[in-house]
């Protein structure tokens, strides 16, 4: 168990006032913070009071938050036109004919590959130039509780990577989301290159 600290007695309290009065200051330039003290104590004017301000006022402005990947019919409206840009307009508005249409609706990604390279490849070497790929929208319902974001429609997300890569790269031209008529976000406008 600590000790009370003992209080100075008479004389011990008289021996320290006579030090402390013979005492200079070795720097007397500063303000001595129990000084300062009694200054506020006895009434002397404080310090001017802080300004107003609002938390956060001072902060730079957030980034905005990371979504890894655009949504993919976003990607593909700001694609640049590669095909000619009347026809390019007339496809947009779903008034280009549609030469072939392949759903892909309800398939795995295992089955949904394949068939969609042989139709493409069908499709090119019998010259057509626009043909309809139907993924559907995916499910509507929020799936998962992980801490990655899980999108819907696997297929719809996956399709235009298909189409731009591999063997079908070289068959096609343009991608676009489909005119409401012709699906809307769950199918795409597929612009084939001419055959040689």
């Amino acid at each position: 168990m600590s000790r009370k600290p003992r209080g100075l007695r008479p004389d011990e309290r008289e021996l320290w006032q006579r030090v402390a009065a013979q005492s200079v200051p070795m720097h007397p330039e500063r303000t001595h913070p129990v000084k300062q003290a009694v200054e506020r104590i006895n009434g002397k004017p404080a310090k001017p009071r802080v300004q107003d301000f609002r938390i956060g006022q001072g902060a730079r402005v957030a980034p905005p938050s990371h979504d890894l990947a655009p949504h993919i019919t976003d990607h593909l409206r700001n694609a640049p036109v590669q095909m000619d840009r009347k026809a390019y307009g007339k496809m947009k508005r779903g008034k280009l004919g549609i030469e072939a249409r392949i759903d892909l609706h309800g398939m795995t990604m295992a089955r949904a590959h394949p068939a969609l390279n042989g139709f493409i490849q069908s499709s090119y070497a019998q010259g057509k130039r626009l043909v309809l790929v139907i993924t559907g929208k995916g499910k509507r319902e929020a799936t998962g509780t992980g801490p990655m974001p899980e999108h819907r429609g696997v297929l719809r997300r996956q399709v235009p990577h298909w189409l731009t890569s591999g063997p079908l790269a070289a068959m096609v031209l343009q991608i676009t989301p489909a005119h409401l008529k012709h699906g809307g976000d769950g199918a795409y406008y597929v612009y084939l290159r001419r055959t040689r």
